[in-house]
């Protein structure tokens, strides 16, 4: 009994050499930092993983991290800590695959393919952001936390005109199902990409938080009013900066609940959305919590 209790010590003491080291490789998954809604990039790049590797873990082979609350939370990176700037809180807030997790990054276990997204920001207007666009085309691939959802677009224009979107969805990988699988589909669960202007989306139970500002929607714009609505575009503070009636283009992601997220291409009218469809894409959408689209260009949403 003796020599096993110290075979047990020394196991403790020498993990790998008792089968409870890292593991076997699992891939790599994609690393960004940041600051100020994506504006400032920190860290990029890519990282070796195995299968005892969590969000933290990972962070902390690339920077200087100090933790709170029994290493449950991030308090800073490479120097940058949370607190207080005047009356506005600032902290960090990670994503994996664009959707925010309900468990800490300590517990938080990754996959190959993942892309784990720190973003450190002002979280006054807006304590939940539950989903992001910035980490494209994640999660249409790799899904979130092992669940794989199937990817629908759900197009309000009319046949065929939504196929750009489509398009750029299986050219990254992404699978959507077919039109005539839809239905086979329950509520809730799959990845929706909601193509339509305001008018026709605003009725979707995800879709109509967008009325509602940045405290219940997570994204810093709104729509204002029935038929043709404004969109407004918002500061950080939730202040508005500038109100469209005509050509303005929208693409952000919602999660009212737990399960998939839903993401909007929509727009103030017909021109508002084609603008939106064709900022859809990998370069036009990185490290963006969502974007606000005038025909022409882009605006990084919030706007500064």
């Amino acid at each position: 009994m003796l020599r096993l209790a110290a075979a047990l010590v020394l196991c403790a003491m020498a993990a790998a050499g008792c089968g409870l080291g890292p593991g076997e490789e699992t891939g790599t998954i994609d690393l960004t930092v940041t600051r100020d809604y994506g504006r400032e990039e920190l860290i990029e790049g890519t990282e070796e993983t195995n299968a005892s590797d969590t969000v933290l873990r990972v962070l902390d082979r690339r920077a200087d991290v100090e933790t709170r609350y029994g290493g449950g939370f991030v308090q800073s990176i490479d120097g940058l800590a949370g607190g207080f700037e005047g009356d506005r809180r600032f902290d960090w807030f990670f994503y994996v695959n664009g959707v925010e997790s309900s468990v800490g990054s300590a517990e938080f276990d990754l996959s190959g393919g993942d892309r784990v997204w720190w973003d450190y920001r002002d979280w006054t207007s807006a304590m939940r952001v539950p989903a992001v666009v910035g980490s494209y085309p994640e999660p249409f691939v790799h899904g979130f936390q092992g669940d794989e959802w199937p990817v629908q677009v759900v197009c309000f224009l009319g046949t065929d005109l939504c196929d750009p979107v489509t398009r750029e969805l299986t050219d990254v990988g992404a699978e959507p199902l077919p039109r005539s699988a839809r239905d086979d589909v329950e509520p809730g669960e799959s990845t929706r990409v909601l193509v339509g202007t305001w008018s026709q989306l605003r009725l979707d139970e995800a879709a109509e938080l967008l009325a509602l500002g940045p405290s219940r929607s997570g994204v810093f714009a709104r729509f204002d009013g029935r038929g043709r609505a404004a969109l407004v575009v918002l500061d950080e503070t939730g202040g508005e900066v500038t109100r469209e009636r005509a050509g303005w283009g929208l693409i952000a992601a919602l999660r009212p609940g737990d399960g998939p997220p839903t993401w909007v291409v929509t727009g103030t009218d017909s021109a508002g959305v084609r603008a939106a469809m064709g900022a859809f894409g990998p370069e036009q959408l990185r490290d963006h919590y969502a974007i606000a689209v005038p025909e022409g260009n882009r605006e990084v949403i919030p706007l500064p």
